[in-house]
């Protein structure tokens, strides 16, 4: 689909030991400096199929709609990278775009993404895949590095409604280790891996420059999805076997639909396939 890194390659054990120990890794080589063209075009053919009215940030479940999304989401460096994690069997429950454009105001508050999600165990890895360059000044990802031990929980979250934050749920400031706070800078083509208890959000875009990444979700097979929280908690399996079958599976997608919302089960995309 695309043209893969000449670089890319498997954890390192030092990688492997700051995931466990910092909670995160980044700068993980898959797609080519070449291929930066394409994952723009892949970007821009995808959300242009949005209704004006809804904000692609706001939508969710591409990897279950989309089969071009599905298909990127299955390359092979990228489950290698997640499989040194997970082990040999997981499964993908969660795919969207985080996209902010020029000078965008809005910003990603503190917070755990385990807070928001009702998984037993918990256990999910996260994968963000840059489509352009994301830097201090348009609003890359910062994490709190090792805020991950604390676990789900560990960090009181409270409200706030305010119209700049993409989240309403936030970790307050006075509980954030600003000596441990690391900015997730990303080429194009390149991804990160965190930890779902690590604490993490983004600043505003303050520059000319778009910044726009993919979000991966993935989690061991071993995990079940709390169905009375999340009914249209689904799961494809991403690689090895799936010895468990605690959770609904999600059909591969066979075209290209495109979610409106947040939430949705695999059978509402057949219609447009």
């Amino acid at each position: 689909m695309f043209k893969i890194h000449k670089n890319v390659r498997r954890l390192t054990a030092i990688e492997k030991k700051q995931y466990q120990d910092l909670g995160y890794v980044k700068n993980l080589p898959v797609f080519s400096n070449e291929a930066a063209t394409e994952l723009h075009n892949f970007y821009e053919d995808l959300s242009k199929r949005m209704p004006k009215d809804i904000n692609i940030n706001k939508t969710n479940m591409w990897h279950k709609a989309s089969k071009k999304f599905h298909d990127l989401c299955r390359t092979p460096a990228i489950l290698d990278y997640v499989e040194d994690i997970l082990g040999p069997n997981f499964v993908q429950w969660g795919g969207q775009f985080f996209n902010k454009n020029p000078n965008d105001g809005s910003a990603v508050p503190w917070h755990q993404d385990a807070q928001y999600w009702p998984l037993n165990p918990t256990n999910a890895v996260t994968v963000w895949l840059a489509i352009y360059d994301t830097d201090i000044e348009n609003g890359a990802m910062k994490v709190v590095a090792g805020s991950h031990k604390k676990g789900k929980g560990g960090y009181k979250h409270h409200i706030n409604q305010a119209d700049h934050l993409v989240l309403e749920q936030e970790v307050s400031t006075d509980q954030i280790d600003n000596e441990n706070i690391v900015y997730i800078d990303l080429k194009a083509g390149e991804i990160s891996l965190h930890n779902d208890g690590l604490l993490h959000g983004s600043d505003p875009n303050t520059s000319n420059r778009r910044r726009c990444g993919i979000t991966m979700r993935f989690s061991p097979t071993n995990v079940k999805g709390d169905l009375k929280v999340w009914p249209f908690f689904e799961t494809q399996l991403a690689r090895g076997i799936d010895e468990y079958k605690l959770n609904p599976i999600a059909k591969i997608p066979q075209g290209e639909a495109t979610p409106v919302k947040r939430f949705s089960f695999s059978k509402e995309f057949e219609k447009d396939w």
